[in-house]
């Protein structure tokens, strides 16, 4: 039987209680996006529960370090479809094992997804790193990116942290939505204005009338930091991808 599920981390876990619960042998797990329907079999559709996710969630916990059930997460957020049905096996057969889960990564289910898993969290370093804040009129700190991964719910904690006391917006073009920071709490946001939408904030309106000179001086240090003599443009772009380079302010 095939397993349709909204595309949320609750609704794979609820796709595993139901499949334990109706005794059910399931083929496949589709997120309700990419299932176009099947002439030989009725899809079962899952209903997203907290209680059902919240119980497969405590049960994953008993069975698995905090190490690797970050990964189970991290490999959900890279949002690769072939990966949601490999993480419905994967827990899938950790509950039919009575045995605590080992790290074998002879297992293609286990190796897949720590290898899914290290590549959204290279993507979570990259947007700490490459994330450049524009201050708006009204005292905003507004950055637009587009990772290849949905890791905006990873790095939360990181500008919460370094940012305590200044509101900020992160906002997901590839996605359409952002995390939004008003100093004290985080709130996830479905709508950006249009002028807010692009990768910079260009109209002098919306800008901090400082932001102008500040972006200036970036661009001036970074100019001045460059040893001619040293510079390696191959192993520039290695550390820098040039799909990042819209986002840089240095790079305008």
């Amino acid at each position: 039987m095939i397993y349709v599920f909204d595309g949320s981390f609750e609704g794979l876990l609820s796709a595993v209680f139901d499949c334990f619960e109706r005794r059910h042998t399931v083929s496949r797990l589709l997120e309700e996006h990419y299932f176009q329907g099947s002439l030989f079999e009725a899809p079962h559709i899952v209903h997203t529960s907290s209680q059902k996710s919240d119980r497969v969630w405590k049960g994953i916990a008993k069975k698995m370090d905090k190490d690797w059930q970050r990964k189970l997460y991290c490999a959900f957020l890279s949002e690769q479809a072939d990966m949601y049905d490999t993480l419905f096996k994967l827990i899938h057969s950790l509950f039919c094992s009575e045995a605590i889960f080992q790290e074998n990564y002879g297992d293609a289910l286990i190796l897949d997804t720590a290898q899914t898993a290290k590549k959204v969290e290279r993507e979570k370093h990259r947007m700490k790193a490459f994330t450049r804040f524009e201050k708006s009129g009204d005292g905003l700190f507004f950055c637009a990116v587009a990772p290849d991964f949905n890791v905006l719910p990873l790095i939360i904690r990181f500008f919460r942290n370094r940012y305590a006391d200044q509101p900020w917006l992160i906002y997901d073009q590839k996605r359409k939505y952002g995390i939004h920071y008003d100093t004290h709490s985080v709130q996830r946001v479905e709508i950006v204005p249009e002028s807010l939408s692009d990768t910079r904030l260009s109209t002098p309106l919306i800008l901090d009338e400082k932001e102008a000179l500040y972006a200036t001086l970036w661009k001036d240090y970074f100019k001045s930091t460059n040893i001619e003599a040293r510079n390696n443009p191959k192993l520039h772009v290695q550390h820098v991808p040039k799909r990042y380079w819209r986002f840089l302010t240095e790079k305008q």
